[in-house]
């Protein structure tokens, strides 16, 4: 049960796998995209289809009908990773042997739905994967294993979820193996060590310049590439992509852009300076700061608004 990206290096370790058989790929319904709203299959259910898997997307999991298809399978596993839907104590009893969620942050830490995000923004030294039997509460179930990858200050949400897929994919397979030959056993999280992030909103990208740089930095990474980090320069959005944190102090109240020169766009904040190396103006192409100055000319100084 997976739909984004995320999930699909999982579904191909597992088909892969000569000792598992893959019955069935749960996944969302197509789902309208781009400005023509076409209706789009998820990434899940374009790799289950390439790789021969049965797909099935309901709109509701814990459905009558939808308990019915799962109970009809007789599974002993059920593999979840960023399904977007919640399953019931009912859904979740299904399983002969155990429903296993590969979450995205080393449990207890950063339950919820952006885990990557967080680890980013708060600037951590290490995240990981973390495989748990299902409960009904969000991510509070029995750790089975994790595993742990550094956090470089240059990793934007997008590289280490690609990269936390990958980890995700051989670590669920190491423990459906493990479960099978009796080396792990599920273990309970300390709950009092449990922290929480939550769903992310367009307007969780707005930066805030009075932050220190390398916090804004860190903010951009993160939300990079959705929901996008951004801020306004008179009437204009300008979505920011990368940017390098830098210490020095200097003589402007933040986010005054008080330089522009080959290395990007200068711009004052709490602490230190940002200099901004991509972005994205009205023209909706993301592009190199030198190549935004040759049709967009800033008059210095000038601020942005936040």
């Amino acid at each position: 049960m997976g739909t984004p990206e995320f999930s699909v290096p999982a579904l191909q370790r597992l088909a892969f796998e000569s000792e598992f058989t893959v019955c069935l790929a749960v996944t969302q319904p197509d789902r309208p995209k781009g400005r023509g709203k076409k209706l789009m299959p998820s990434p899940v259910k374009q790799s289950a289809l390439e790789l021969g898997i049965e797909i099935f997307q309901p709109e509701k999991i814990n459905s009558i009908e939808a308990a019915e298809k799962l109970l009809s399978l007789e599974p002993d596993f059920f593999v979840v990773a960023a399904f977007g839907q919640i399953l019931s104590q009912k859904i979740l009893d299904i399983p002969q042997i155990y429903p296993i969620n590969i979450h995205a942050s080393l449990l207890p830490k950063y339950r919820g739905p952006s885990p990557i995000q967080a680890a980013i923004l708060n600037m951590d030294d290490l995240t990981g994967v973390t495989t748990m039997v299902m409960a009904k509460e969000m991510d509070k179930g029995d750790i089975l294993i994790s595993r742990s990858t550094p956090v470089s200050e240059h990793d934007t949400a997008e590289d280490l979820h690609e990269r936390l897929g990958e980890i995700g994919a051989d670590l669920i397979v190491n423990t459906i193996h493990a479960i099978l030959k009796k080396e792990c056993f599920p273990i309970p999280q300390d709950h009092s060590k449990a922290s929480y992030v939550k769903m992310l909103k367009k307007g969780d990208g707005r930066i805030n310049w009075n932050l220190s740089s390398r916090k804004i930095q860190a903010h951009i990474n993160a939300m990079t590439p959705w929901p996008g980090a951004f801020s306004s320069l008179g009437n204009k959005h300008i979505k920011i992509f990368k940017a390098i944190a830098m210490e020095p102090p200097f003589p402007f109240d933040p986010g005054i852009i008080f330089l522009c020169d080959e290395d990007g766009i200068h711009v004052s904040t709490g602490k230190g300076s940002l200099v901004i190396r991509e972005l994205m103006g009205a023209s909706g192409k993301r592009l190199k700061a030198k190549d935004f100055l040759c049709g967009h000319p800033i008059a210095l100084p000038v601020k942005f608004d936040f």
